[in-house]
């Protein structure tokens, strides 16, 4: 029976646009149970090469603005509507955790293995999320690989935004969408 729970869960996953979410959002010990599972993740040399910044309340809307001011500044000519959907990109959901990555280049384990890790950790916060009742998306945009915007978020020159995981209830049902077939992307090597 725990198979099927299992593989029932990894089967219904599903992405809920941000747009989509709004609060309740977990309220802290239910986010440190995601937390906690979401570290679960295979990582060689238990380096744990990645942190979280929560973003929720006021903090949503201040990146928002800081985004849709760097964003004008990216581009000049950019219009009202993609400068307003930069400055409202974290105000739907009531929580964003952004998952850092902390890559040391210098460690015996290589750097793509650290970055993986952290990529983990990312598709295990929208599986736990999921597994509490949330929806919940993982977004990058622009944004996720601007220095300006790293900067503003305090990261340190070996770190990285590796997703911004937008959690909170869903306000409509998400459809399911096509998923490749896995006999199509299965081959044999043979030496």
């Amino acid at each position: 029976m725990a198979l099927a729970h299992s593989l029932q869960a990894l089967d219904q996953r599903r992405s809920v646009p941000s747009r989509q979410l709004a609060g309740p959002g977990p309220d802290d010990a239910t986010l440190m149970q995601i937390l906690a599972s979401a570290v679960r993740v295979p990582d060689h040399g238990k380096l744990v090469p990645f942190r979280f910044l929560r973003i929720q309340g006021e903090a949503r809307y201040a990146l928002g603005r800081f985004v849709a001011a760097r964003s004008k500044a990216r581009n000049p000519e950019a219009s009202e509507a993609v400068l307003d959907k930069d400055r409202q990109r974290f105000s739907h959901a009531p929580l964003v955790i952004a998952v850092i990555a902390r890559v040391d280049s210098q460690h015996k384990v290589p750097a793509q293995e650290q970055l993986l890790t952290a990529g983990c950790v990312c598709f295990a916060l929208l599986q736990a999320a999921q597994a509490h009742g949330f929806g919940a998306q993982w977004l990058t945009a622009w944004m996720a690989y601007d220095e300006e915007v790293a900067r503003h978020l305090g990261l340190s020159a070996n770190e990285r935004v590796v997703g911004f995981i937008h959690i909170g209830t869903a306000q409509t049902e998400v459809p399911e969408r096509p998923r490749p077939d896995p006999a199509a992307l299965l081959q044999d090597w043979t030496p």
